[in-house]
């Protein structure tokens, strides 16, 4: 089989039959993080969504535990929302939505002790607004937006530094208003995440992002939901059921509502769906997501000095072993 660095994966909702938003503690941060393992994943971003302060204040306080307990692959949280344009909210539950206020941006200021990825609507708030969040730390980054290419272009320059899942939930590009995807294709300082699931993006499109964004621009996130490596076809969110249907994920209004795969998956699929070279799509998956956080000298390739998290799969992406800090975990009887 192949040996890579470890997958990074910077948007992972859930796992393991269960949610972060209707979990929100240590014990739903392992079991997401054990989940994923399986798929290759041995370092990611627990991510909330939109919801209230409390449930989302909860979630970085499950994340702060699960590190001090020495949980070596939970590198920070992703927070994605509530501070979108209403009418691109997806799957994001409609009162939950709302613009933030004076004290939401202090304390999302304060979370400085480890990696914290926002997703907001850049139209939403005011450049000033944007710097003081940019200039406290977090990697800020467009989604679930109405933005259009100038407002684009303006919030780049205020600290936006990538866009959430590249195509969804965002202005589309034209021929007179190229929009939020525009700006994230044409703009090399935008990083963007890919759900490369055969649902959310067409594999011309993958293909299209893959050509157009310089090196180390374009990532893999998984997006994913908590069926991933659970034991049932769907799982709760905002008390309501997501369920997987032909292989994507839907809710009560027929939404997609997040992925049903993990890193491995997006992995085969550009490669094998896109046609972009493996050896791209492992880089996508561990040493471009890890370098945008912050943390390549210490995860996301197979280099002396970083850490030993490593994957081992077979031709048909299959994982059969992990290692996370040299800690090696089975996930498949090798056959001889």
């Amino acid at each position: 089989g192949t040996l890579a660095p470890g997958f990074v994966d910077l948007q992972v909702n859930g796992g393991g039959d269960v949610m972060l938003n209707a979990q929100p503690t240590p014990d739903a941060v392992e079991r997401i993080v054990a989940a994923h393992r399986g798929k290759g994943t041995t370092a990611l971003l627990p991510t909330v969504i939109s919801d209230t302060r409390q449930v989302q204040a909860e979630a970085v306080e499950a994340v702060r535990a699960a590190r001090a307990a020495g949980n070596a692959s939970v590198l920070g949280i992703h927070i994605e929302g509530p501070f979108f344009a209403a009418n691109r909210r997806g799957a994001h539950r409609g009162d939950h939505i709302r613009r933030a206020t004076a004290d939401d941006i202090a304390w999302l200021c304060s979370l400085d002790e480890f990696p914290v990825v926002l997703t907001l609507a850049p139209e939403q708030f005011d450049g000033e607004q944007l710097r003081t969040l940019a200039d406290s730390g977090l990697v800020l980054c467009a989604g679930h937006t109405d933005s259009s290419y100038a407002q684009m272009r303006e919030a780049c320059d205020n600290g936006i530094s990538g866009v959430t899942h590249l195509f969804n939930a965002m202005t589309p590009l034209q021929s007179r208003e190229p929009g939020a995807v525009g700006a994230a294709l044409d703009l090399d300082a935008l990083w963007a995440g890919l759900i490369a699931d055969g649902h959310h993006v067409h594999p011309a499109a993958i293909r299209l992002a893959h050509r157009v964004k310089p090196d180390g621009r374009l990532i893999l996130v998984s997006d994913a939901m908590g069926t991933v490596g659970g034991t049932r076809g769907s799982c709760e969110i905002y008390g309501e059921t997501v369920q997987e249907q032909a292989g994507r994920l839907v809710n009560g209004e027929g939404r997609l509502a997040g992925s049903a795969i993990g890193m491995i998956d997006a992995v085969r699929y550009a490669h094998e769906e896109a046609g972009i070279a493996l050896s791209d799509c492992l880089r996508m998956a561990s040493s471009h997501p890890a370098a945008i956080i912050g943390l390549a000298h210490r995860i996301g390739s197979l280099t002396p000095g970083c850490r030993a998290d490593i994957v081992h799969f077979d031709e048909a992406f299959t994982v059969h072993n992990t290692w996370v800090a040299g800690e090696r975990a089975n996930h498949r009887t090798l056959l001889t």
